[in-house]
């Protein structure tokens, strides 16, 4: 089946304004001498810009002067039709390489203007990942069950063994049995962390105010495992109150800020950046329900690491899958299930240089408000 491009062929003047702004696909007007004339909150998203800054620009300092964007626009108004392009990569200076599809519409009654539509197409399979993480949760918490009550028991049982034995052995014996207790032990404490999937107990959310979480998540880092780490603030203060458990929530972004330096370690120049904003339009679909959760609380960690192995961006929130010769591969999973008990979601950026962990969570309503 062919794919057919979303395409907007009405003139500017006659769509009001609010109607291109509810589009949730990054829009941006072009006139006929190639600057910006308009930008919807969609594309102050993809492109990291405000509006106002981007009316300011030339649509072709946006991208480069040989951007086949640009010439999708000339072939747009040549032919007095739409034209589209799937998989472009654009590339937005503060967000790195993205791949969208790309619709252009010439606009009536304005010579040479055009109405450029960028659909990421990463969005539709950044959703399926989330949707994946709550499918293989629930497996997991069947899995942290078994592992709880047929591992556990018969483990201590041989872990009490090797103390009677020792008590009659020759100290070289001895060093054997303590290996048998100190393997089991570390086995025991592996099966303790994956019962928190076995943990359905709904959260008990307050309003947070999520920087100072991460004010206190920096100083505990900034005081052990990432003090020759440079980091930099880009916080929001206007942003509402997150609706969470603080206790959980200082464990996901400890655990993301340790993951950052861990990346960086060793670099000259490492640095951690931690930004939070307000982005409108993402809700997610409430399970059970017709309901759709807005996530409009944007919460990232950025370090300048060599970036996640490509092989591992595809299941990195999977138990059990780690890049690091001594983990366990359970602390991005732990923090997948814990963004996700609060409603939100959580996916990864990355590129050498580059590497961005997202959250998005809900806003803290009183009872009686509306939610999305």
């Amino acid at each position: 089946m062919s794919r057919v491009a979303p395409t907007l062929t009405a003139p500017i003047a006659a769509l009001p304004e609010a109607l291109l702004a509810a589009i949730p696909h990054a829009l941006i007007g072009v006139d006929g001498a190639g600057a910006v004339i308009f930008a919807n909150p969609a594309a102050e998203q993809f492109f990291d810009l405000s509006a106002s800054f981007l009316k300011r620009q030339s649509f072709a300092a946006l991208l480069s002067a040989d951007h086949p964007v640009l010439a999708l626009v000339q072939q747009a108004n040549t032919r007095g039709m739409a034209a589209s392009e799937y998989g472009v990569e654009i590339v937005v200076p503060r967000l790195g390489a993205r791949n969208a599809d790309v619709s252009v519409s010439p606009v009536a009654d304005l010579a040479g203007a055009a109405l450029v539509m960028f659909q990421e197409r990463s969005n539709a399979q950044k959703m399926d990942r989330q949707l994946t993480q709550i499918h293989w949760g629930n497996s997991v918490s069947s899995m942290a069950a078994i592992l709880a009550h047929e591992i556990k028991n018969p483990l201590a049982g041989i872990r009490g063994a090797a103390q009677l034995i020792e008590q009659n052995a020759s100290e070289s014996d001895r060093s054997l049995t303590r290996l048998i207790c100190e393997e089991a032990d570390r086995i025991r404490n592996l099966v303790d962390r994956t019962e928190i999937f076995t943990d359905h107990r709904p959260i008990d959310l307050k309003p947070i105010n999520i920087h100072e979480v991460l004010e206190h998540v920096k100083k505990l880092a900034v005081t052990s495992f990432a003090r020759l780490v440079a980091f930099h603030e880009n916080y929001d203060p206007s942003l509402p109150a997150v609706a969470g458990d603080k206790e959980r929530l200082i464990q996901v972004f400890l655990n993301l800020v340790k993951n950052a330096a861990d990346s960086v370690n060793g670099q000259n120049d490492a640095e951690i950046i931690l930004q939070t904003a307000f982005r409108p339009g993402v809700h997610l679909a409430m399970a059970g329900t017709r309901n759709r959760q807005a996530l409009p609380l944007e919460i990232s960690v950025r370090d300048n690491g060599p970036g996640v192995p490509a092989g591992l961006r595809e299941t990195l929130f999977e138990p059990f899958v780690t890049s690091k010769a001594k983990g366990q591969g359970l602390g991005l999973a732990i923090t997948a299930k814990i963004i996700a008990d609060h409603g939100g979601t959580i996916d990864c950026l990355s590129e050498p240089r580059r590497t961005v962990f997202r959250t998005r969570l809900p806003v803290y309503r009183t009872h009686g408000e509306r939610r999305n």
